[in-house]
């Protein structure tokens, strides 16, 4: 029989979805002063998932669920609205903002997040496949070769089988969907049909703000925040062209031609 299930859930501070992004003066990154921020879509799927797997009440009875967000003071409130829809704490782990204003590298997370999993004795994170800024789709497996886990990216099922801790994994590929089989500990990462995330209630938002929040700093996981990557430039995308009508197939195929598209 495994061990009850103890859960990190890293949760990211994004610009919010419903917001355009801007390109910044320097073309460095997107404009992000006075922007609307919120909490990264693929991880709040991650927060209920983990809080559902504890009301589930299935064959591992869920010991904990830690939420924590890497980043500015304002990371915060991400991890508040995580606590309010029922992560039991909350880690935040100071780092400054870089120059650009882009956060710490996929690798730099992966490896802070090691450091908490083997500090805080988790079994089980539950992450976001990616977060909506960079896109980059690295950490959670990058955590797990780090870790030496199994995973299971882009889940949209996730059920535990038996009390000796197999969890089967459902993701869709193409043309179909996949299970995979494997035991704890492991690494999931969530995709969007998953499940539907709960709003954080105005009594649970309260609750939250009694729940304990804790502060660290890289060095307290021995992670440096390394640059690796450098980012020349970013433009917007050139605006498309306005479309125009043909009468027929054979003017269409003459308009193609000018195009050169034939």
């Amino acid at each position: 029989m495994a061990s009850n299930l103890r859960i990190l859930v890293p949760v990211k501070r994004v610009i919010d979805f419903a917001i355009k992004p801007r390109i910044n003066k320097t073309q460095t990154g997107v404009e992000t002063a006075g922007v609307k921020h919120s909490l990264n879509p693929f991880d709040e799927l991650s927060v209920e998932e983990a809080v559902r797997l504890r009301e589930r009440k299935g064959p591992l009875k869920v010991d904990s669920i830690l939420a924590l967000s890497a980043g500015g003071a304002k990371c915060v409130d991400t991890l508040r609205t995580a606590m309010a829809m029922g992560a039991d704490r909350a880690l935040h782990v100071e780092i400054p903002e870089s120059d650009s204003g882009s956060g710490p590298e996929p690798l730099t997370i992966a490896k802070l997040l090691r450091g908490v999993v083997q500090k805080e004795n988790i079994n089980l994170v539950l992450l976001g496949k990616q977060a909506i800024d960079g896109d980059q789709g690295q950490t959670g497996q990058m955590l797990a070769g780090l870790l030496g886990w199994s995973q299971a990216t882009q889940a949209s099922k996730v059920e535990v089988k038996d009390d000796s801790g197999t969890l089967e994994v459902t993701r869709e590929v193409d043309g179909g969907v996949e299970t995979l089989r494997a035991k704890l500990p492991m690494v999931v990462t969530t995709d969007l049909r998953l499940n539907e995330p709960r709003y954080a209630s105005l009594p649970n938002i309260m609750k939250a703000k009694k729940k304990p929040l804790e502060k660290k700093a890289l060095a307290d996981f021995g992670v440096e925040d390394k640059r690796r990557l450098k980012t020349i430039k970013v433009t917007e995308p050139p605006p498309r062209q306005g479309g125009s009508k043909v009468e027929d197939v054979d003017g269409l195929i003459s308009r193609l031609k000018e195009l050169g598209a034939l």
